[in-house]
């Protein structure tokens, strides 16, 4: 995965923020969500089939 880096612009909006702050921010929606119950929670078959998805993803990309 590539390094966060802040991007020329404006410097508004979520994805301009610091990492670090942008991770606090992300945390305590994904903390609030579980509370309320409309988090999703990962099957074993779900997290099977997206394994598979991203590895033959990454097979394609090898192949060119």
């Amino acid at each position: 995965m590539p390094a966060m880096t802040k991007t020329k612009g404006k410097g508004r909006g979520f994805a301009s923020m610091d990492p670090a702050k942008q991770k606090a921010i992300a945390s305590k929606g994904g903390r609030a969500a579980h509370k309320k119950g409309t988090a999703h929670t990962w099957t074993s078959d779900e997290a099977r089939a997206a394994g598979q998805k991203g590895g033959r993803a990454r097979q394609r990309l090898r192949q060119q």
